[in-house]
């Protein structure tokens, strides 16, 4: 392959199904979760970087995507399958805590993987999706056909086979093109009787930050794979709302990194902005930093350098809190083992005296 060469690659039995993972390093292992339209490879920068920095970078295909199973039904899709994928990879390196970093649907991955196995998760980094609370009185998707209307990509997506057929009028590194460089300041929602693929543009000359050959990576992927795995992950979204119901308002307990762009659709006229400076975030993930950046939705294609240089900090500040952590503990056990050994001894004592007065008594 044209970058990341020396990059080792697996197929791992993980949860039921089979994954492909892709792995560079040694030391702490850091997760790294690709969105849609994606693979591992979009990380590819990363994993070069923390692995030349002492990490243990560990990509995989999610479910759905690449050379890693895809269920037909999205049923199979619910964060339980998603998390429980993730948990198992890292028993499968024998790891019991990792650095969680996901983008788009990745990154609500990441999120999940935090709220349901905290235990799991030294800390999680988050570019473009925030945490988001379920609406406890609304599926989502009827939220958003009342907020956007049927044309919204995301509507679009649920009908089995319509958006997989109108992808297939194009060669699969055009789609690649319309999806991964959406310029729009608004959500996209296409015009009645027009299918988003048509109606979102294709660039003429690609901007700096990718090159055709990593199109075509990405693009021959997907020709193998097809789309319907990924629009699974959308066509879930209720049915996630559904099992999700027991962690209404739960908060996120690991320390936490989200990464946005000002260019994003998403952060400019979904609500994003507003909601990550809103008290509600704050108490939904207390221990949060918010980054914002002068780029689109794919900060870790488009902000490489910046990506990576946010990325080590966070991993670095949860690593010294870590040895805080431990060093405080190390002194409470070496004051637990000082005051049990006092207390052994007082219980020595007070049994001797017992033992005393009962002769005592007896006498």
């Amino acid at each position: 392959m044209m970058m990341g060469s020396d990059v080792n690659h697996q197929r791992v039995k993980a949860n039921g199904i089979w994954m492909h993972v892709a792995e560079k390093g040694s030391g702490p292992l850091v997760l790294l979760l690709h969105g849609f339209p994606e693979t591992w490879f979009s990380w590819h920068r990363q994993i070069d970087f923390l692995a030349a920095h002492g990490y243990h970078a560990v990509a995989p295909d999610l479910r759905g995507f690449g050379d890693t199973d895809s269920p037909l039904s999205p049923s199979s899709y619910t964060w339980f399958h998603i998390v429980g994928d993730l948990v198992a990879l890292l028993d499968h390196f024998s790891v019991h805590q990792a650095y969680v970093v996901g983008t788009d649907w990745g990154a609500a991955a990441a999120w999940h993987m935090s709220l349901l196995r905290a235990d799991r998760v030294k800390g999680t980094v988050a570019l473009s999706v925030p945490f988001t609370p379920r609406f406890a009185r609304a599926k989502p998707l009827e939220s958003m056909k009342q907020k956007y209307g049927d044309g919204f990509y995301v509507c679009q997506f649920q009908e089995a086979g319509r958006a997989e057929r109108a992808l297939a009028r194009y060669d699969c590194a055009t789609v690649m093109k319309k999806l991964l460089l959406i310029n729009k300041a608004e959500m996209v929602v296409a015009p009645p009787g027009t299918e988003i693929i048509d109606y979102l543009e294709t660039p003429s000359v690609l901007p700096a930050w990718i090159t055709e050959e990593e199109i075509n990576v990405l693009a021959e992927k997907f020709e193998e794979s097809g789309f319907t795995g990924g629009f699974n992950y959308y066509r879930a979204l209720n049915l996630n709302w559904e099992l999700m119901a027991a962690w209404q308002g739960a908060k996120i307990g690991v320390p936490a990194k989200l990464i946005v762009g000002t260019k994003d659709m998403g952060y400019r006229s979904g609500g994003t902005k507003e909601y990550i400076e809103s008290c509600v975030f704050k108490s939904l993930v207390p221990d949060h930093e918010i980054v914002v950046l002068d780029a689109h939705h794919f900060i870790h294609l488009e902000r490489a350098d910046q990506a990576y240089e946010r990325m080590e900090k966070e991993i670095q500040l949860n690593q010294r809190h870590i040895a805080l952590i431990q060093k405080e503990m190390e002194a409470n056990k070496a004051d637990a083992d000082k005051y049990t050994k006092m207390a052994v001894d007082v219980e020595v004592r007070v049994k001797a005296l017992a033992s005393q007065s009962l002769v005592h008594g007896l006498l």
